[in-house]
């Protein structure tokens, strides 16, 4: 592979991020390890929260929650996966596949010897984290999983929501397959609630200094399974196979301003058994909830187990 690396100087003096960078190293099978960035605050023998973000984010989606949560006694931890944020970023589009991210997201689970875990995933965050619960259940006590999907690329009943990926999501994999810019922060704006300040907007692009770093960005959407007998789609029948025994608390907060996931807030009710009998709430915000509503995302993740 070729690696690039964002200089450091990209991140400096991001608003409301004061976080110090950690590192490690991780590898996909016997592949070229990559160096992985992560956010680790809180105590150490604190409960673990790891969240988990998505497409085309990275750590800095969660400032609003990070320093909450430690402040009550939580080790947070929050990665940038490969291609994001400060972490490395093959340079080819080629060099990302669904498999990678959820073995380079384990790996990294699995040198800080994470337990305990209470799981928080949105987007992609979904898939690789639930991923990781299914693969190594005993590591996870909870789970709150808001504005993302499980697809296995069947119709229904078996695929449980009709219509998926739908229009606008097909439009997005052909844009990021297809664009000849991505703008990063402008995504992200297009689908918040709330309008994001200037240097916001900016911290979004801070990890892509050009087109070039933006592989992994491009190859998220490309990766959503879309035909029931490809590898990742087997692959999420698998972990769906997981998840219907999965007991433990698992709780949905999706939002009210995103119909793009809205329908597999009750496929998660409904399939998993440590989601039963839980309120579910719907929590205002676009599809990047995480900007619109931070402070009652915290309520649920101390709340939730």
């Amino acid at each position: 592979m070729q690696i690039l690396r964002t200089p450091e100087s990209r991140f400096d003096g991001l608003p409301d991020y004061p976080f110090a960078p950690h590192y490690a190293d991780v590898s996909h099978d016997a592949g070229q390890p990559l160096r992985m960035h992560y956010v680790d605050e809180g105590p150490r023998d604190g409960r673990v929260v790891l969240l988990l973000h998505g497409e085309p984010s990275w750590s800095f989606l969660y400032r609003k929650m990070i320093a909450t949560l430690a402040a009550a006694g939580c080790r947070v931890v929050a990665p940038d996966h490969i291609g994001f944020g400060r972490s490395d970023k093959p340079a080819a589009v080629a060099d990302y596949t669904y498999e990678r991210h959820v073995a380079w997201c384990h790996a990294l689970v699995r040198a800080l010897d994470l337990r305990d875990i209470t799981l928080f995933c949105q987007d992609w965050g979904g898939p690789i984290g639930l991923s990781l619960v299914a693969a190594d259940s005993d590591r996870f006590a909870a789970v709150v999983a808001a504005n993302t999907v499980l697809p296995t690329a069947q119709p229904p009943p078996a695929g449980e929501v009709a219509d998926w990926p739908g229009a606008a999501i097909s439009a997005w994999i052909e844009t990021a397959r297809t664009a000849p810019a991505l703008p990063i922060g402008r995504i992200i704006q297009s689908v918040t609630l709330d309008q994001l300040p200037d240097d916001v907007v900016a911290a979004y692009d801070a990890p892509f200094p050009d087109e070039s770093y933006k592989a992994g960005a491009r190859a998220f959407p490309q990766n959503i399974p879309v035909d029931p007998e490809s590898a990742d789609a087997r692959h999420n029948r698998t972990v769906w196979a997981a998840l219907e025994k999965f007991d433990k608390p698992f709780l949905t907060a999706f939002s009210d301003g995103d119909p793009t996931t809205a329908a597999w807030a009750p496929v998660f009710q409904r399939r998993i058994p440590g989601a039963r009998g839980l309120a579910h709430p719907t929590v205002r915000g676009g599809h990047f909830l995480q900007e619109d509503a931070g402070p009652e995302l915290v309520a649920l993740i101390l709340a939730v187990g």
